[in-house]
């Protein structure tokens, strides 16, 4: 068999690992709820565990651990830079806001 033409496998045992792992985190992101935590922290841990769950599917089910690395500044980058741009407008509408509170009230 050409070298070059053959898929490479992935041991069954890794990919059993990985579904335990979500299991795990997504038992995490319901007891977060069972337990009542609330503010900040709720909606932390909440968004920690949907990055990480997002992240282990993208590694590993969509085989982006294997891609090389330029593919995955390509895929990964403008969503991250998408959510630069987002934080900085979530800064720029409070000052926004304080502004038009403290002139025109």
């Amino acid at each position: 068999m050409n070298p070059a033409t053959a898929q490479q496998q992935h041991p069954i045992g890794l990919y059993l690992k990985i579904w335990g792992l979500l299991f795990v985190l997504s038992t995490l992101s319901y007891l977060v709820d069972y337990f009542h935590f609330q503010g900040y922290l709720r909606w932390g841990l909440i968004i920690l565990f949907m990055l990480l769950k997002a992240g282990l599917i993208v590694a590993v089910f969509m085989h982006m651990a294997w891609e090389r690395l330029a593919l995955v500044y390509a895929i990964l980058l403008p969503p991250l830079c998408l959510l630069v741009l987002v934080g900085l407008m979530f800064a720029e509408a409070g000052h926004t806001l304080l502004t038009r509170l403290l002139f025109f009230h």
